[in-house]
């Protein structure tokens, strides 16, 4: 990977692969040099490829932090909160190097704004860290408008074995509006709740459990309760207005959105831990830890949070 720089600064390559030889020559090279430059590195693929990489890193497993993407970044949300930053936080003072890959042929058109949004944060969230942060995408299986968002999201790109600049990379907070998109409307027959003082969360805290009791698991349903009580609790205490909550199923999934009039201006709000010296901050950040996936649209007129839970 001709240029690539492993030793001081900030680089956030795409690695562009077609099959598993080209996979694993090009992320074991990054996984090899970062090695023998005694930094940290994690390796944070799904399933399969995390195999793959397992099997082909042995004689440098020790020196490697493996983790499975498809259950620690199940929810997009959590990968830069939870994931790498704090890798990097547990490494203080030191170059860090990571391989990343928060998209893959399994991810659904539901989870995709999520991941792209992740994609373009990393930019700004690790701005100015000594880190080097690779992130494979499988071109011959993955749909040409992710791999055309990927040279949006991504300064520097590989493919067959070489490295160039990104010609279409964008700021990475004008990127990540771009996925700031309305969702869909809930189901016509969705049951809905108003509340509006602290005395009904209560209240909302019924009327999530009662609903989420018929689908999910008693663990599940106390983690969608505490997200819902945790949001709502936000709108009473950081907005003007009322707010409402809706909640309804999918085909293996149990949603639960919530709206207010307030209006999220921090495009890092829930992916970037907040100051420890300030309190608050942490609600969004607990939505992410608690839910499988966290769908997040808002403009001058509101904000509306969609949770997810797998039944």
């Amino acid at each position: 990977m001709n240029g690539l720089r492993l030793d001081s600064g900030f680089d956030h390559p795409a690695l562009l692969y077609r099959g598993d030889d080209e996979y694993v020559i090009g992320t074991t090279e990054f996984v090899r040099s970062a090695v023998a430059e005694q930094n940290p590195v994690l390796v944070a693929v799904p399933g399969t490829n995390l195999g793959l990489l397992r099997d082909a890193l042995t004689d440098v497993a020790d020196r490697v932090v493996f983790a499975d993407m498809a259950v620690a970044g199940r929810n997009p949300g959590r990968i830069l909160p939870r994931l790498l930053t704090k890798f990097a936080a547990d490494h203080p003072g030191r170059r860090v190097a990571m391989v990343g890959e928060p998209i893959w042929p399994g991810r659904t058109e539901l989870e995709y704004p999520a991941c792209a949004t992740h994609e373009a944060l990393i930019n700004a969230v690790f701005a100015g860290r000594d880190a080097a942060i690779l992130c494979p995408y499988d071109a011959a299986r993955l749909d040409g408008s992710v791999i055309e968002d990927a040279w949006r999201t991504h300064p520097t790109m590989i493919e067959f074995g070489d490295i160039r600049v990104s010609d279409r990379y964008t700021d990475p907070l004008e990127t990540a509006s771009a996925f700031n998109r309305a969702l869909p409307a809930p189901p016509a027959d969705a049951e809905t709740l108003s509340y509006g003082e602290h005395s009904s969360l209560a209240a909302v805290r019924c009327f999530v459990r009662r609903h989420a009791s018929a689908v999910l698991s008693p663990d599940s349903t106390e983690e969608l309760v505490l997200a819902a009580n945790e949001l709502a609790a936000n709108t009473i205490e950081h907005t003007p207005g009322r707010g409402r909550i809706t909640v309804w199923t999918e085909p293996g999934m149990l949603v639960c959105q919530v709206e207010d009039t307030g209006h999220l201006t921090d495009p890092l709000a829930g992916r970037r831990m907040p100051d420890r010296d300030r309190p608050g901050g942490f609600g969004l950040i607990l939505t992410h830890d608690l839910c499988d996936l966290v769908r997040v649209h808002s403009c001058p007129a509101g904000t509306t949070i969609r949770l997810h839970k797998h039944c």
